[in-house]
């Protein structure tokens, strides 16, 4: 038997930019996907503390160092910025193995650096 478990999440990131004009995604600032186990066009979902919107998007890489979260295209109209989002990945894996695995959690600051 197959489960989905949380496999990252990056708790309260901070919007920087909210992008209706480009085509979908949310870029994410390299060193912050690095750290939280994430890759380019993984699929997300954005939970918004601020508002209570939710959605799935996937990811694009953001400038490294640079701090950005930007929603885009029609998820801009889900958030501004300065809005406090979840963002979080899934995976599916067996129940034997879900059991052990553990899930990577970041706390960035306000400005989106990892703590």
């Amino acid at each position: 038997m197959q489960i989905e478990v949380l496999k990252s999440k990056i708790h309260k990131a901070t919007i920087t930019h909210a992008d209706l004009n480009y085509i979908g995604s949310i870029a994410i600032d390299e060193n912050l996907l690095e750290a939280a186990n994430l890759i380019e066009n993984e699929k997300v979902h954005i939970y918004n503390i601020t508002n209570g919107e939710r959605l799935e998007t996937y990811i694009i890489k953001g400038e490294r160092g640079s701090g950005i979260i930007s929603l885009n295209g029609a998820a801009a109209r889900k958030a501004a910025v300065g809005d406090k989002v979840i963002i979080i990945s899934y995976a599916a894996m067996d129940f034997e193995q879900a059991k052990n695995f553990k899930p990577t959690i970041l706390f960035p600051d306000d400005n989106n650096n990892l703590k």
